[in-house]
């Protein structure tokens, strides 16, 4: 397989938009199916160029991306089949290489991303009761260790 790292262009958003739903159906079971209808409508709408986002190739066919903005990670998601392979470092040593990063909220109650970003040196500095939409979907808000 031959993975390459790309910046986003708006012709690749329905692709990163499937990428996102097939993610988050995978590892955000505990999401009410009104809000993932919710935050799927606010995506739609969403410009994804007011972030510096980066797609995974693998061949032509987009697999995973992140979002950044400023020090943090904003998004990240993977294909559900690629899910547990290193992509998700790959998408992160990337964006550790190429931008300041120090930051990422992950939901609480996924375990695996929260594990996930341990692993590479984040600590929880903060939890919020509600995400980013007023939703009662407890955020950690994590940095990365010095």
């Amino acid at each position: 397989m031959s993975f390459k790292i790309v910046e986003y262009k708006d012709s690749y958003k329905a692709e990163i938009l499937s990428v996102w739903e097939n993610s988050v159906k995978a590892t955000h079971q505990f999401l009410l199916e009104s809000d993932f209808e919710d935050y799927k409508n606010m995506l739609q709408n969403f410009d994804f160029k007011n972030l510096d986002v980066f797609c995974l190739k693998n061949n032509d066919r987009i697999v995973g991306f992140i979002g950044l903005h400023s020090e943090k990670i904003e998004m990240l998601f993977l294909k559900s089949d690629c899910i547990g392979k290193g992509l998700g470092r790959q998408l992160t040593d990337f964006a550790f290489e190429n931008f300041k990063v120090n930051y990422v909220d992950v939901n609480e109650q996924n375990q695996k991303a929260t594990e996930f970003y341990r692993k590479l040196g984040f600590e929880s500095f903060e939890r919020t009761g509600k995400d980013d939409m007023g939703k009662s979907y407890p955020i950690l808000k994590m940095k990365l260790k010095k």
